[in-house]
């Protein structure tokens, strides 16, 4: 393989030229858990009032929409990049599949209740609870499905990094895995703390309901910095492909 002839991205040469089946597969499967986020009616609306109620779930549609969309952006990433499908990259590419599809109804009850929250009551929450326990356990159901979701994505771009000499990967092609495992790390990160909060919560309602949700806010903080020090990173590493 003649490296200077592939296309270049961010500064990664893309060895992922063709669209492979387990490619095809996983967007299919992310295509699918979209329709679960969005079906709600048995019917299209077809009053005023049915599409006014339509528009109320969309604010938590479009939140949801942008989470399953962050993860399956990171998948495509890699098969771009790396052009990899092996046993491996097969098996854990079939896991995220798995994952999404169970993930996707905590996401909507979530979404809902954030969208809920922000929009004052406007948006409409499907998030029903009794007590404090089944909120608490809501958040870490919630929580194990982003933290498994970007450990997936964790995997697999340490799997690419293990085949550095196979894919002769440079030092600013291993940067940017590098900085994508750190990037799905911190995700792991907040969802931890989520869990963690979420199960010390006092027993009663109260105006802590929001931190569970709130410790993903962090990411807004964590990775603006990170992606500082990344870029400052690959810029030398580029500079060496340039002047080596």
């Amino acid at each position: 393989m003649d490296l200077s002839r592939l296309p270049v991205q961010n500064g990664f040469r893309l060895r992922g030229a063709a669209v492979s089946r387990v490619e095809t597969f996983v967007d299919a499967a992310f295509a699918f858990a979209v329709t679960l986020l969005v079906v709600s009616f048995g019917s299209v609306p077809d009053s005023f009032e049915a599409l006014y109620e339509a528009l109320r779930r969309l604010p938590a549609f479009v939140a949801g929409f942008a989470i399953l969309a962050l993860f399956w952006h990171a998948h495509h990433r890699l098969f771009r990049r790396v052009g990899l499908e092996d046993f491996t990259i097969v098996v854990l590419s079939l896991a995220l599949v798995a994952a999404t599809l169970f993930y996707v109804y905590p996401l909507r009850m979530v979404m809902s209740a954030a969208m809920g929250f922000f929009t004052g009551g406007w948006a409409v929450s499907e998030f029903r609870i009794d007590n404090m326990s089944q909120f608490s356990t809501i958040f870490v159901i919630y929580g194990v499905g982003f933290a498994v979701l970007a450990g997936l994505i964790v995997a697999l771009n340490v799997h690419a990094l293990r085949r550095s000499s196979q894919l002769r990967l440079d030092a600013a092609e291993r940067q940017l895995l590098e900085s994508e495992v750190v990037v799905h790390l911190v995700y792991i990160a907040c969802a931890v703390l989520s869990m963690a909060i979420a199960l010390l919560l006092p027993a009663r309602p109260g105006w802590w309901m929001a931190l569970p949700g709130m410790a993903y806010g962090l990411l807004g903080v964590a990775l603006p910095i990170y992606a500082g020090v990344a870029q400052r990173r690959l810029q030398a590493a580029l500079e060496l492909r340039t002047h080596p």
